[in-house]
């Protein structure tokens, strides 16, 4: 086999691999799915930050990571006893990593932390889904 054929093999691997990716996030957002991007590891400098497909599935908001050949998502977030604790324009260099016009909320759960960046549209969602909770919940951020 000659390095033509390595070379072509290859880009042929690469290509399948960013057609896969390609094809999950159209499915996911055909679904019903959101632009999201997210993070559980602070960092001051703005790393950590993950783009992914938000889901709403019930009482939970799963979220799927971009760069994933998983079937499942990578993160669920549910809606009892979830809070939101700030909102914030992103930074400079964070900017690059989410989506156009992002909002950042850090959320507070059980489970711990996270930051989610999501667009104003998504962002309206996002509220609405989280005020809908079943009668006798209050809301998370009305004290």
């Amino acid at each position: 086999m000659g390095i033509t054929e390595i070379a072509g093999l290859i880009l042929l691997g690469v290509a399948i691999i960013i057609a896969c990716f390609a094809w999950r996030r159209i499915r996911l957002l055909r679904e019903g799915g959101v632009h999201v991007a997210l993070r559980s590891q602070f960092d001051d400098r703005g790393r950590g930050w993950h783009l992914g497909v938000g889901h709403y599935r019930g009482d939970s908001f799963a979220w799927f990571r971009v760069l994933s050949l998983g079937s499942g998502p990578n993160q669920l977030i549910s809606r009892a006893g979830l809070e939101i604790d700030a909102r914030r324009e992103p930074t400079g260099p964070e900017a690059y990593a989410m989506p156009v016009g992002a909002t950042v909320l850090r959320c507070r759960s059980a489970s711990g932390e996270v930051e989610i960046a999501m667009g104003p549209d998504a962002l309206t969602g996002f509220l609405s889904w989280l005020e809908s909770a079943p009668p006798g919940r209050s809301i998370p951020w009305a004290s």
